[in-house]
């Protein structure tokens, strides 16, 4: 409707998009829309674009652009997603839908070709692999075909859709983590349709959807009828959001590492109480945070328990868009709409919140995060005496029972307490961060070259978020050294973070419950609640990948990892994780000369096509689903029996 003559053109290297402008907005009645934190500003050109005087009417940006940090908002408005993203276990009900709807059409005698998503869809199938295999050369092969196994009609169902419906994409197993695939490929910044152009924005049906914040796109999760109803074009409802303003200054210190960083700012946000709001990132430390590290702190805001965790457009991001092979036109759209909208981050800029935090970078300490909850955080130099007092404390073990050490059956090598079963390098949090990942491999590289090995009885398995992180560790030569450490390649996705962990040894586990040990994994993942990783692992700790590295060689929690010996090398030398840490000058040496644009513009020339397995499922385009009635996962729902034209 324009009811506040938003509507102009904006002319980028010849090219003429139209857009509704915030500065006109402003200048017909609407005068502190400006003013607004950015993310709000998302919000209110969604309001712009889709007036229509009945879901979105004048009021609602009347009421936005009333908006005060110091009045919670209680006015609810709609927002309409630019498109949807989905991952497998929640994918395929709403492929189920559809099809359902597709069959529905045909019988009443219409055109089941009209039945498609109504906003582009985006499906990746990344929550299916396990790690049955690892610590082997052969560990990503035999995982990607024991998951065929396990998933044929599903992969079925989906393969269909990915060929028969219209604005809905597939990205095939064993290709990456959606939310790395979403900062890597999918993700615009600024959408376009036609000659129309707006901000990107989305829903997901993972929790941590927000990690694309890091990126300056507004999404979040949402559960699958969410989901289904913006797929087909209808909008979601919201009370507009209060939105606390985090203030970041200084720089990370010599040793320390994002996910320290993020750790503290998930402890931090916490303690605050953001459950339900949108968090905004500003100040001078942004300068020093690259883009993975943005998205590292975004993805952690199911965590801290916020809506979504903004970052604002700058430089890093252009510069993020340019490495990973975006065009050199929508990279220009992306600054000149981020400068005439205001979401262009500028420096010394007041902008009001609700509430406001603060942290300096350089106060952050190398930490992890546990035994049971993201938001525990202990100091690296604190993490033995406090698990101990865990052992005593939450776990309840006895003094007489605190030093039981059993003889596992078939091995040489003894069980107790505190000993680390798993150690996974997975999840989305950390694998889209180059600079934690060859952190990692250098790790492994020294520990290597002094002759330590990881502990027989820990199950070590690495699952990176995209094949990119692949060629640049391979590339790098690190990947050889993770290798002998037994951090083989297990497969993309999201493995032992969602509990994808697979079995431990039957008489590694067959001691565990016997013995009732609280046994322990470290991984470098975002969620670590007692039973989520394995049913045999009570104790769960979340770090950094280098550190995931170094507590594999140590074997166990009771060990001080900042004083106490990790192995010895092969001159019987006594090493610790000073010798094997990397400098940050030694991290940045390697991913600036190995991590190229050319690395994510192969990798994503194809990244639809799959794999031979995807290729060899029997599927073609239809315009109705070809039920298998023998099947006892995907069947014809009955929601639509008997329906009647009228």
């Amino acid at each position: 409707m324009n009811t506040f003559k938003a509507k102009k053109t904006l002319s980028i290297k010849g090219t003429e998009y139209e857009i509704f402008s915030l500065k006109e907005a402003e200048d017909n009645g609407l005068d502190q829309i400006n003013k607004l934190p950015k993310c709000l500003k998302i919000l209110a050109e969604n309001l712009l674009r889709k007036e229509d005087g009945e879901i979105v009417k004048s009021q609602d940006l009347l009421e936005l652009n009333k908006w005060s940090g110091s009045k919670k908002p209680d006015h609810e408005i709609a927002f309409y997603p630019s498109r949807i993203m989905l991952q497998d276990f929640t994918g395929v009900p709403a492929v189920v839908d559809l099809a359902a709807m597709r069959d529905a059409m045909k019988n009443l005698g219409g055109d089941p070709t009209k039945i498609n998503p109504q906003v582009p869809v985006d499906l990746v199938i990344d929550h299916s692999v396990m790690v049955d295999s690892y610590g082997d050369s052969s560990s990503f092969k035999k995982n990607v075909e024991r998951e065929f196994e396990r998933n044929k009609e599903r992969y079925e169902v989906l393969k269909w859709a990915q060929e028969s419906f219209e604005n809905f994409r597939v990205v095939p197993p064993g290709t990456g983590i959606v939310h790395q695939i979403n900062l890597e490929y999918t993700a615009k910044v600024v959408w376009t349709e036609g000659k129309l152009a707006y901000f990107d924005s989305l829903v997901g049906t993972d929790s941590h959807t927000p990690m694309i914040n890091g990126l300056s796109v507004l999404g979040w999760g949402v559960g699958g009828i969410e989901a289904e109803a913006a797929m087909l074009g209808q909008p979601l409802t919201m009370v507009i959001p209060e939105v606390v303003g985090f203030k970041m200054s200084g720089k990370l210190k010599e040793g320390t590492t994002a996910t320290d960083l993020v750790l503290r700012v998930v402890e931090q946000l916490r303690a605050a109480g953001v459950v339900g709001k949108f968090v905004e990132f500003y100040g001078e430390g942004l300068d020093f945070l690259s883009l993975a590290d943005r998205a590292t702190i975004s993805n952690m805001a199911p965590e801290y328990g916020a809506t979504v965790g903004f970052f604002p457009i700058d430089q890093e991001v252009l510069n993020y868009l340019e490495f990973t092979g975006r065009s050199d036109d929508s990279i220009a759209l992306v600054e000149a709409y981020a400068k005439e909208q205001g979401l262009w981050r500028v420096k010394g800029e007041e902008v009001e919140y609700s509430s406001y935090l603060e942290l300096d970078l350089n106060q952050v300490e190398p930490a992890i995060s546990g035994p049971k909850r993201p938001q525990d955080r202990v100091l690296l130099s604190e993490a033995s005496v406090s698990f101990e007092k865990a052992l005593r404390e939450t776990y309840k073990i006895s003094e007489k029972d605190l030093a039981l050490s059993t003889p596992v059956k078939n091995h040489d090598f003894k069980l107790t307490h505190g000993d680390i079963a798993i150690a996974a390098i997975t999840s989305c949090t950390n694998t889209s961060n180059p600079s934690v990942m060859v952190a990692a491999g250098l790790v492994a590289k020294k520990a290597v070259e002094l002759g330590l090995t990881t502990r027989p009885w820990v199950k070590t398995s690495l699952a990176p978020g995209s094949k990119v992180v692949t060629d640049y560790l391979k590339v790098s030569g690190l990947q050889r050294y993770l290798d002998q450490l037994g951090f083989n390649l297990v497969g993309y996705g999201c493995t032992t973070c969602i509990g994808n962990s697979g079995p431990l040894i039957p008489e590694i586990a067959d001691v565990i419950h016997d013995k009732n040990l609280v046994s322990v994994s470290v991984l470098s993942g975002n969620r670590n609640f007692e039973g989520r990783i394995s049913p045999d692992v009570k104790a769960n700790y979340l770090m950094s990948p280098p550190l995931v590295v170094a507590y594999a060689i140590a074997g166990s929690m009771k060990i001080d990892i900042n004083k106490e010996s990790l192995g010895k090398s092969k001159e019987g030398k006594d090493i610790f994780l000073k010798d094997l840490w990397p400098s940050n000058e030694e991290i940045k040496n390697v991913v600036s000369s190995v991590l190229k644009p050319q690395m994510f513009q192969k990798q994503y020339s194809n990244v639809f096509e799959g794999t031979s397995s995807w290729k060899k499922i029997q599927s073609s385009k239809s315009e109705t689903y070809p039920w298998n009635s023998e099947s006892t996962y995907i069947q014809n729902p009955p929601f639509f029996d008997g329906i009647k034209k009228e």
